[in-house]
């Protein structure tokens, strides 16, 4: 596949909490950008997502502390942004191969952006911090695709549901209940694997919605059109087009979801595949 279509395959994967339907913001080798390491299915997925080579999961080891000490305190320890933003969806690591135009980046920064040159580490540094941000980008591919590729299919055979009730009642009952919201869920979405990505990765129907305020303090009711590191298009609630530089304006998206995001990352395999155990009960 043409590195521009492996590219759009996993922009579309990382977006996938912008765009899957409503209730709604991660391998072998490269860390398994859509496949789990160790387990037999990690090319398939990958050849079923388009997906490019694997990251060097030793020089991502490497890059792992050279990420912590010089780029964490402005994107995060995990990458998903802070003061900066989030570097799973950043076009230019979208876009890097072997880490030439992240290394290019680090090396000369963006000082009109706030970001600065980091020309004192070695092309293999930068290299490594690469391969870090590749790995963390199949760590988060990684727990979507799961789910849905090949727990889901377990999980009709192998989830134990009530371990996933017990799950649901410690981790879930804030928010939703059995015989409220979620009641006759499994007679709404009758495969498990379905009912199963509809928590994994849950979305706001259409584009996102966010509360833009500009340097000369206008703020917008606004709808994203694109947003990427160095660009905002977005319409207002009048359906006025406006377009901002991305380090110029504040975007606070919609925070409702936010213990279904945080809940991604701590899944265990064994939480995904009794909490659908569970859930496929409510008929």
């Amino acid at each position: 596949m043409p590195v521009t279509n492996v590219r759009v395959a996993l922009t579309i994967l990382l977006l996938a909490p912008w765009l899957l339907p409503a209730q709604d913001n991660p391998g072998a080798g490269r860390g398994g950008r859509g496949g789990r390491g160790g387990r037999g299915s990690a090319e398939s997925t990958r050849e079923f997502l388009g997906l490019g080579a694997a990251p060097d999961q030793a020089a991502a080891k490497k890059g792992e502390p050279l990420y912590q000490q010089n780029c964490s305190g402005c994107h995060g320890a995990d990458a998903r942004g802070a003061q900066a933003p989030n570097l799973l969806r950043s076009t230019v690591v979208l876009h890097d191969e072997k880490g030439e135009a992240i290394g290019a980046l680090i090396h000369a920064g963006r000082p009109q952006a706030g970001m600065p040159a980091y020309s004192s580490l070695s092309t293999d540094d930068r290299y490594n911090i690469a391969e870090y941000l590749h790995l963390q980008v199949e760590l988060a591919a990684n727990r979507g695709t799961y789910g849905s590729t090949y727990a889901g299919r377990r999980n009709e055979i192998g989830g134990d549901a009530g371990k996933g009730e017990a799950y649901f009642k410690g981790a879930c009952q804030t928010c939703h209940s059995a015989t409220g919201d979620l009641a006759h869920i499994a007679a709404k979405f009758a495969e498990p694997s379905t009912l199963q990505a509809r928590f994994l990765w849950p979305a706001s129907p259409g584009p996102p919605k966010a509360r833009i305020t500009t340097a000369g303090g206008e703020t917008y009711s606004a709808t994203i059109r694109t947003l990427n590191d160095f660009d905002l298009a977005f319409t207002d609630a009048a359906g006025n087009y406006h377009y901002a530089q991305r380090a110029s304006v504040k975007i606070e998206y919609d925070h409702s979801l936010d213990g279904h995001r945080a809940l991604l990352a701590k899944y265990t395999d064994d939480d995904i595949h009794n909490l659908t155990a569970y859930l496929v009960t409510l008929k």
